[in-house]
């Protein structure tokens, strides 16, 4: 095997390819659903038809011209990469960033490992006696998050493809309104596009999970929720209503001193989830609600925001 060579023709760095070698190395993979079930998967996976299509044509079918020696490598071996952590609930990148305006096989590559791993997801959650309503709300976050890369202009997979291996290995758990992150040192919440987050709505997810996790995972405790997020920024608190549902959810938080985050701008993610654009010049973003013309103002103040990180007791 020539890791040289393969890192060469994906067009990546021989130490990102040396790494899945690392951590994949001779463990074994998973097979993808056959093609003729992926369209009723990718249904309940919350698919939209368009990505669905996009999907389908790319299928790594054996013969598939699309899929050279060094894709059908990198698949392999990023789903092994992936199961290998199964259970694990740390941030995994499945494999290198790949140049995905080459076609639906470098586009897709980590939907497809995503799929080929759903069954090995499925027993995690059986195995843990997790209702199939909850298992199926949660891996269909994979439909949601193609749908916003699209609306992206495909700015947002980078972050998504690393984000998705949580729910395949049995990491997040979405109960209600917010998702749940399981494994570390207090249940971390996630917020999902999915409408208002009203208080009575976040309440009552956090009543769900006060009772799913003993319940699932009984040899886990958890004293605390906890999230890191912009929308904890206090500055937020300068725009917004003091009734607006933000404010009432940071007042659930008691914040930890602000550090400044290696690795995340808050700037770059306010963008991400206020705009789904990463590129748009300020100028240019819609000022539609109060939110985004709370982050405009500040910005071409500017002032940056701050990712904050607080918890409270479960």
């Amino acid at each position: 095997m020539d890791l040289d060579a393969i890192a060469a023709r994906l067009g990546v760095s021989v130490d990102e390819v040396e790494r899945v070698h690392r951590l994949a190395g001779d463990l074994p993979s998973a097979p993808l659903p056959a093609a003729s079930d992926a369209p009723e998967l990718l249904d309940r996976l919350a698919v939209r038809p368009d990505d669905a299509a996009e999907i389908m044509e790319g299928w790594p079918d054996p013969g598939s011209p699309l899929w050279t020696p060094e894709l059908r490598w990198l698949l392999d071996r990023s789903i092994a990469l992936v199961r290998a952590d199964l259970g694990g609930h740390v941030w995994l990148p499945p494999g290198p960033e790949l140049a995905r305006d080459r076609g639906p096989a470098w586009r897709h590559l980590y939907v497809y490992a995503y799929l080929a791993l759903v069954d090995v997801a499925l027993k995690f959650h059986r195995d843990h006696g997790v209702p199939d309503d909850v298992t199926w709300l949660s891996l269909s976050d994979l439909g949601r998050n193609l749908a916003i890369d699209r609306r992206m202009n495909r700015e947002g997979w980078p972050v998504m493809q690393s984000w998705l291996t949580l729910h395949v290995r049995g990491a997040v758990y979405e109960l209600g309104r917010l998702q749940f992150h399981r494994g570390g040192a207090t249940l971390d919440l996630h917020i999902p596009e999915t409408g208002p987050m009203t208080p009575e709505a976040v309440d009552a997810s956090l009543d769900r999970a006060r009772a799913f996790f003993p319940r699932h995972f009984p040899g886990e405790t958890y004293t605390a929720f906890a999230c890191g997020s912009w929308l904890l920024d206090p500055q937020l608190a300068e725009y917004l209503p003091d009734d607006s549902n933000i404010v009432r959810f940071q007042r659930r938080f008691e914040l930890e001193p602000y550090e400044e985050s290696e690795g995340i701008d808050a700037d770059v993610e306010v963008l991400r989830f206020a705009f789904r654009s990463l590129t748009t010049p300020l100028d240019r973003l819609p000022r539609g609600t109060v939110l985004q013309r709370a982050i405009i103002d500040h910005l071409k103040a500017g002032r940056h925001w701050r990712w904050r990180r607080g918890a409270f007791p479960v």
